[in-house]
């Protein structure tokens, strides 16, 4: 990632994150004719307008205040249900969701806690094993995992995360792939400098130049990749894998995604 795709990714993430807030219909479907205010305020006021104040909370935190208000208040019925499924959409991990409701249950009632755990059980059946696997790897490195990588999605295969480290001087963000997440291949372009740093923080991965063999990325391997060469970085196969980003300055500098990286081609690493 060069400088402008690094320095503008978060303000990318955050339209992207507002242009995901949910156009909720429920209240017309449900009471639009018996109850028409009512449904207009749901549906255009607080989906609407409320949560999508996302430059104020972003929605993984308005989940969290909504889901927190709803236990509190005994409310374990299926519009917890609802916001359970949005908080797991907005990045909450089962893991995560497990130890708020257990703090929660201190404070708003145990019986509470256990309502809400029947709930949220069915809501992250499915997710066991990774959310554990990203727990576990998230307590090996210093660096937060961060949020789901949706704005760059399109050009990954599989699921990233982002986390700025620092966007002042050299701006530079840890970068997560589950394994086999690999981004495409692409070229940071620049007239004179440019180019991009990594630096291995946890798990293992892969570095590739086209026309060259793939080298292994551990903690503590720096890669120096040039400006004008074409790549891809990603995990390993068997293994979450996080690298540090740094721009390197240049002149003119952008970025131009390609093609994505072939199972072929990957699955010929070891």
């Amino acid at each position: 990632m060069n400088r402008i795709i690094l320095i503008s990714i978060l303000s990318l993430f955050a339209f992207h994150t507002m242009a995901q807030t949910t156009k909720q219909t429920a209240g017309r479907d449900q009471l639009g004719t018996f109850a028409p205010k009512f449904a207009e305020l749901n549906d255009d006021v607080l989906f609407g307008e409320v949560w999508s104040r996302t430059d104020k909370l972003n929605l993984r935190d308005r989940s969290l205040v909504t889901i927190t208000s709803l236990i509190s208040q005994g409310i374990t019925d299926s519009s917890l249900t609802y916001h359970l499924q949005t908080a797991k959409a907005n990045g909450i991990s089962r893991t995560e969701i497990a130890e708020i409701i257990t703090h929660i249950g201190f404070y708003a009632g145990w019986p509470k806690a256990w309502a809400a755990f029947r709930l949220a059980k069915d809501v992250w059946a499915d997710d066991t094993t990774g959310d554990d696997a990203k727990a576990a790897f998230q307590r090996e490195m210093i660096f937060p995992i961060g949020e789901p990588n949706t704005a760059y999605a399109q050009y990954f295969i599989g699921n990233s995360y982002l986390a700025p480290v620092s966007t002042q001087q050299i701006p530079f963000f840890n970068v997560t792939f589950e394994p086999r997440c690999r981004n495409n291949w692409h070229i940071h372009r620049a007239t004179s400098g440019g180019g991009q740093m990594l630096v291995g923080v946890a798990g293992r991965g892969w570095y590739q130049e086209e026309g060259k063999p793939a080298v292994e990325i551990l903690p503590g391997t720096v890669i120096h990749i040039p400006a004008n060469v074409k790549h891809w970085h990603g995990a390993a196969a068997d293994s979450w894998f996080a690298h540090l980003a740094f721009e390197i300055p240049g002149e003119n500098t952008s970025n131009e995604w390609l093609e994505p990286v072939t199972d072929d081609l990957y699955d010929q690493l070891k």
